[in-house]
């Protein structure tokens, strides 16, 4: 039964009811497969069954079905000859449609023939007027009307290619007789530079269609305006070079450089339109373009001129060669002035404002071309390159070279001064030399920023550098190395205020100018970043600022070496109070201990000690300083306390005398400085803290996790040994800890 099952459900191996089904059935000779093959057709015909069975049982809905069709059909026939009706109605009405509409295109192509033969009869009489028009124009000296009409004209015979040759050959002597005319009357008028006659025969290029010519001539007639008007001034300026040579203040370079500048910028904004109109941006970039090789003419003439009127050579190579005698050891006494530093600073104003001038002027004509939009792609690039690499910035070059080593001169020469005249200023913690270095470094270095060129500023950035670090650092550290300074400070056992205003001032004057050179490299840096955005040159700014951030660092370095030394001065006259401390006990019974709360023992007699020998320098020093002092003398007294409170031993009574002298030593510091002084007796107070237990266990309460905000100073071996001094504390007990 199961097998019976499995065949019913499992597909027949041969498809029953065809012609190859029953050639198998034939071929058989084994009963076995007879049998599988009898079992599988009855399976197929028991699904046969099924299938009829249920196709059966449908019957009824498909008779509904069929009913519904047939009703439907009916319909049908309606609907079909009405369809019939419609489309033979629609077909009628299309061959109407199509009669009526090719009457109305053959009426519209005609319409259309008509009113282009109008048009063109109607040019015809039009290019007969421009004609007429032309020749009665010419004869009347209407120049303006006679181009018009060459215009128009010219028009008609782009519309019409098939017009008379006979007409467009009068038309074109006409033109060119206009032509003619409007040339020579053109280039008279810029003869006798009448403007107003300049501006009417130019506008008459475009309408006869030779736009470029009169950009050329147009910009040709500026350029010449323009180089008449910078001769005149220029040849003013020689004059004046010859007659006041000793008023340098007469000869304005600056005043002429200026005006050719303003006469180029006026000449391209004033004439934006009529540039416009001949080529459009096209044409406007092609007049800066001209009058650009005209800046590099008179503009460098002008430039040379004042080279060679303020012996700028001659100067630099003074310079130069005073530098090298510098250099040479067996020249150096040898009294070479050199030029006056103040003659040298009004020339570098002069130079600054010729180089910006020169800058403003560049900036603002190439930001006119990349404010174009719809210029010749090739054209622009040009445009803007010719500004770089012109004789005007040729020249530019040289003379900022000149700046540079000027600039450098002045620098050095007014640094040196201001060490050469220090003095001290009353009511001053510095002397004179640190303001005035570091406000002509400053002075410079702005100056130098001003003139918008990265190697200016990075030359003069290097030279304050190499100052600092060299004859400056030199100047600030040559009193620290005076013999015997410190020992002048306490002479007859008291301090001598000479000294010690000496010592503090030149330990200010470090502390100042560290601070002041990092003002320096801040206030250069932002200047900087604003006048130069390119990245590179961000780069080298950064790179020689780094010098000036080394530089603070020296000089806090070298005023951490004169604190010391000043602390060293100071701390022997404090350390017979500490050797004192040495014989106090801290086995202290209830009485003892009373009897310290009443008379102090130490803490009393080493601030008063402090007090006598530091604190008369607070005034002497600046704020930086005076704190730095005290916290060395800070250390000098932990460190020495915490050695001698090892060799000692304490009661109970004894660690909590301790802890009532340390918070004594840490108020009266906090009152001395504007520091915090708790980290410098962190170790000594947790020592008193250690010592104040009740029992040797207690230190886990305040160890490891139960430490809270405390961070402990001492090791677990140290925490042994200041156990180890509390005479009621076994050893036992105290190596039993696991710390």
């Amino acid at each position: 039964m199961e097998s019976s099952r499995a065949m019913e459900s499992d597909p027949p191996s041969i498809n029953f009811g065809t012609q190859e089904a029953l050639h198998h059935v034939r071929s058989l000779t084994d009963v076995g497969a007879m049998t599988r093959l009898l079992h599988e057709c009855i399976a197929y015909q028991r699904a046969l069954d099924l299938n009829l069975d249920s196709l059966l049982s449908q019957r009824s809905d498909l008779d509904k079905h069929l009913s519904s069709l047939q009703n439907s059909s009916q319909v049908l026939e309606i609907v079909k000859s009405d369809a019939d009706h419609v489309l033979s109605n629609v077909s009628s009405t299309c061959d109407l449609a199509d009669h009526v509409s090719a009457k109305v295109r053959e009426l519209d192509l005609a319409q259309s023939r008509v009113n282009s033969t109008l048009l063109r009869l109607d040019a015809i009489v039009e290019r007969t007027n421009c004609i007429d028009g032309v020749k009665q124009a010419l004869d009347a000296q209407d120049y303006e009307s006679a181009a018009k009409f060459v215009q128009r004209f010219i028009q008609i015979e782009s519309e019409y290619r098939d017009s008379g040759s006979e007409q467009r050959d009068q038309l074109m002597e006409s033109k060119k007789l206009l032509e003619s005319i409007v040339k020579k009357k053109l280039n008279a008028a810029v003869d006798q530079r009448d403007h107003m006659n300049v501006l009417r025969f130019i506008r008459l290029y475009t309408p006869l269609g030779i736009e470029e010519e009169g950009l050329q001539a147009y910009v040709s007639y500026l350029r010449k305006v323009i180089g008449m008007r910078s001769r005149l001034e220029f040849e003013h300026l020689m004059e004046l070079m010859e007659q006041k040579s000793n008023q340098s203040q007469q000869v304005n370079f600056v005043g002429c450089l200026t005006n050719l500048f303003k006469d180029i910028v006026l000449a391209i904004e004033e004439n934006d339109d009529i540039l416009r109109g001949l080529c459009g941006e096209d044409g406007i970039v092609y007049a800066i373009c001209e009058l650009q090789e005209e800046c590099d003419s008179r503009g460098s003439m002008v430039l040379k001129k004042y080279m060679e009127y303020r012996r700028l050579p001659k100067l630099s190579s003074e310079i130069n060669a005073q530098n090298m005698s510098l250099l040479d050891v067996g020249v150096a006494g040898v009294g070479n002035e050199g030029p006056d530093p103040r003659e040298v600073e009004l020339i570098l104003e002069e130079i600054l404002s010729l180089m910006q001038l020169g800058e403003d002027y560049t900036e603002f004509m190439v930001s006119k071309i990349k404010g174009l939009s719809n210029v010749d792609p090739d054209l622009a690039p040009r445009a803007t390159k010719s500004f770089r690499s012109g004789s005007f910035s040729k020249v530019v070059q040289d003379i900022t070279g000149f700046y540079v080593i000027l600039e450098g001169f002045f620098m050095v020469e007014n640094v040196r001064k201001a060490i050469r005249i220090d003095e001290h200023v009353s009511d001053s913690l510095t002397t004179s030399m640190v303001d005035d270095v570091f406000y002509v470094l400053q002075s410079c270095l702005r100056r130098a920023i001003s003139t918008l060129n990265i190697s200016s500023v990075i030359a003069v950035l290097s030279g304050a550098s190499s100052l600092l670090s060299n004859e400056y650092h030199e100047a600030l550290q040559q009193k620290m190395r005076e013999p015997n300074l410190g020992a002048k400070l306490f002479l007859g056992g008291v301090g001598v205020q000479k000294t010690g205003t000496e010592i503090a001032t030149v330990l200010n004057n470090m502390d100042v100018s560290s601070e002041y050179v990092l003002k320096l490299k801040h206030e250069i840096e932002e200047q900087c970043l604003e006048v130069f955005p390119a990245p590179a040159d961000r780069e080298k700014v950064k790179s020689c600022l780094s010098e000036l951030g080394d530089m603070s660092n020296t000089f806090k370095q070298a005023l951490n070496s004169g604190l010391e030394q000043l602390v060293a001065t100071v701390t022997p006259r404090i350390r017979p109070v500490l050797d004192n401390v040495a014989t106090i006990s801290y086995e202290l019974s209830e009485a003892e201990y009373a009897e310290n709360e009443v008379n102090d023992p130490w803490v009393q007699r080493l601030l008063h000690a402090v007090e006598t020998n530091a604190a008369w320098l607070q005034s002497l020093m600046t704020t930086n300083n005076y704190d730095s002092f005290i916290h060395l003398i800070i250390e000098f007294l932990v460190k020495r306390l915490e050695v001698i409170m090892m060799q000692k031993r304490f009661s109970q009574l004894g660690g909590l005398q301790l802890d009532r002298d340390c918070r004594a030593l840490v108020s009266h510091f906090s009152s001395m400085t504007q520091r915090t002084v708790r980290d410098k007796f962190a170790r000594l107070t947790q020592m008193a803290t250690i010592l104040n237990l009740e029992k040797v266990s207690e230190i886990l309460d305040f160890w490891g996790e139960n430490s809270g905000p405390m961070t402990w100073r001492l090791t677990p071996a140290e925490v042994r040994r200041v156990l180890g001094l509390r005479v009621d504390f076994k050893s036992e007990a105290i190596a039993a800890l696991k710390l």
